[in-house]
């Protein structure tokens, strides 16, 4: 059973990284998708997507994970806890997944289409 108060930890975590973006330069667009905090508080996974995908959010992984140190002092000056959990900065390529299923869908569709106008024709 998921404890509550680590799931609302997470979320503020995930909250006080997004608003810390704003002054960070990743060269596009980066939203943070969400967050994972393990049960000890060591560790926290932050998942990073951007707009463009692909390597431009590794690019931005990257960067954000050189200045882990920058986000959490602010998380340490806004969220009061014993002990700031490490970040791990990760690429979240969900955008890319649901892009490729829809691209494969529309395909379908079309190949559908295509056989049901092929067998309409010959009647």
């Amino acid at each position: 059973m998921p404890n509550h108060n680590i799931q609302r930890l997470s979320e503020d975590i995930k909250r006080e990284i997004a608003v810390s973006l704003r002054e960070v330069d990743t060269g596009d667009v980066v939203s943070v998708s969400h967050c994972e905090l393990t049960n000890d508080l060591s560790y926290c996974k932050v998942y990073i997507s951007t707009f463009k995908g692909g390597n431009a959010t590794i690019n931005a992984v990257e960067k954000l994970k050189k200045q882990s140190g920058y986000f959490k002092k602010n998380i340490n000056s806004r969220i009061k806890m014993r002990k700031i959990p490490e970040l791990i900065f990760l690429p979240d390529n969900s955008l890319d997944y649901y892009d490729k299923i829809s691209t494969i869908i529309n395909d379908l569709n079309e190949e559908h289409t295509s056989r049901a106008e092929e067998n309409q024709d010959e009647y």
